[in-house]
């Protein structure tokens, strides 16, 4: 009884990330705006999600060194042009800077460039601090 409790469970929370992994934001101009618990929801269950994904933080350099969301990858919006090699294709994207102006900007760049799995997080950084999610300082 417990493995198919345990079975249920495990196969529940699978769908639950997958269903949230996409698709659940409000979709504009070829990308999604979402919220920043489902963003930290994806972050959290980490390589166990079964979506692939990557967090770029699109904030300067300076930026990124005060505080980032642990993981992220740091491509500054003014370099994104030059750098889109360094973006998967393959993976859902989450695009985040200080409070979502930047990464909407980024959001429209890349696709432009032909990606179809990016997600901006709204609030940026600074609604994933609000929320009290860990960041490295």
């Amino acid at each position: 009884m417990k493995r198919v409790t345990f079975l249920i469970f495990t196969v529940m929370t699978l769908f639950s990330l997958n269903a949230s992994a996409c698709g659940m934001g409000e979709k504009v101009d070829g990308y999604e705006n979402t919220a920043v618990e489902h963003a930290y929801a994806h972050w959290k269950a980490g390589d166990k999600s079964p979506v692939p994904f990557v967090f770029i933080d699109v904030r300067t350099p300076e930026e990124y060194s005060e505080s980032h969301i642990e993981g992220a990858k740091p491509i500054p919006l003014q370099q994104l042009e030059q750098r889109l090699a360094e973006v998967p294709k393959d993976k859902q994207v989450y695009l985040y800077c200080r409070s979502g102006k930047r990464s909407v900007a980024a959001a429209t760049v890349l696709v432009k460039a032909g990606f179809t799995n990016i997600e901006n997080v709204e609030g940026g950084i600074t609604a994933w601090k609000e929320a009290g999610y860990p960041v490295i300082k």
